[in-house]
């Protein structure tokens, strides 16, 4: 089992398809993980895999990297706003979150969803990042990157040394927002015209290097916020873009993404009544709410740890 792990490492990727395999596929976690005796719940193989529609798919058990369901993990395909978890990284670990913004026109100008910031408006970095997160602003993701870098083009190169540095191999971003960059690019070209591309693995890998960090394990189970400006003369009401957050299953964030080009996108952390959490990552769904609920429902009744 070792050397067949190993094998599959050293090729790179994990080679997996989207039938039920004999042995389990793991996520490369920890370097260690390959000398461990990975053991993941144990499935009821009689429960057949549900049957979803987006594009990409994935549900992994967090503790141990064990992938219970997959389909097309390694295709490229468009993020939109899950983007945002690789801004506010790079400027969780850059900056500081009392550090005061001055809002630049061009920050304030950014299309799609937003809150809402004035050209010249001082506000806080942890006040952006609550933003970005919550609420899913690009005028927000777009001010950050011009406080880290000084302009969005140095900040996107930041964006792609840092997919590198995390074993990103399928991930390219053009822009710290998701937004679509050209009205009609063809994504079976695997361009990235459209905008910001990646792949389920990908966003798996960074799904769990963002959770690692306190401040968005935070932000991202809120499902509302006020926050101000330094003086306190303008005040943005937040509300979180998750819907899940308020459904029947116990869900501990994380990110949702939507535009033309991607479709649906939607990552969730979900918590088993045993303290047991899954990963699932949902890209190019036309009901990613719908979908998810699917994969973890059958997850958490397929498998028991």
């Amino acid at each position: 089992m070792i050397s067949t792990l190993i094998s599959l490492f050293t090729a790179g990727t994990l080679i997996t398809t989207d039938l039920p395999s004999v042995r389990q596929h793991i996520m490369p976690w920890s370097e260690n993980m390959l000398l461990e005796n990975i053991s993941g719940p144990q499935k009821n193989e009689k429960n057949i895999a549900p049957v979803i529609d987006a594009k990409g798919a994935i549900v992994v058990d967090i503790k141990n990297g064990v992938i219970l369901y997959e389909k097309n993990i390694h295709k490229p395909l468009y993020i939109a706003s899950l983007t945002k978890l690789m801004t506010t990284i790079i400027v969780l670990e850059e900056n500081n979150p009392n550090e005061i913004v001055t809002i630049s026109k061009n920050a304030s100008e950014t299309p799609g969803k937003k809150m809402w910031l004035a050209p010249n408006e001082k506000i806080t970095v942890e006040n952006l990042l609550y933003a970005s997160l919550i609420e899913s602003a690009n005028d927000a993701a777009t001010a950050l990157a011009e406080h880290n870098a000084g302009t969005v083009e140095n900040f996107v190169n930041k964006m792609n040394q840092k997919a590198i540095e995390l074993g990103l191999h399928s991930t390219t971003f053009v822009n710290p927002t998701g937004l679509d960059e050209k009205e009609g690019a063809d994504q079976a070209e695997n361009t990235i015209e459209g905008g910001n591309i990646s792949s389920v693995y990908d966003m798996t890998l960074l799904s769990k290097y963002a959770y690692g960090k306190s401040f968005i394990r935070r932000a991202v189970t809120k499902t509302e916020l006020d926050i101000a400006s330094t003086n306190e003369k303008i005040t943005h009401e937040l509300k979180s873009t998750n819907a899940l957050l308020e459904s029947y299953l116990p869900i501990l964030g994380l990110k949702t993404g939507t535009t033309d080009n991607a479709g649906q996108c939607l990552i969730a952390i979900i918590q088993n009544e045993k303290g047991n959490d899954i990963l699932t990552v949902v890209l190019g769904s036309q009901s990613r709410y719908n979908e998810t609920k699917i994969l973890a429902d059958w997850a958490l009744r397929t498998y028991k740890w």
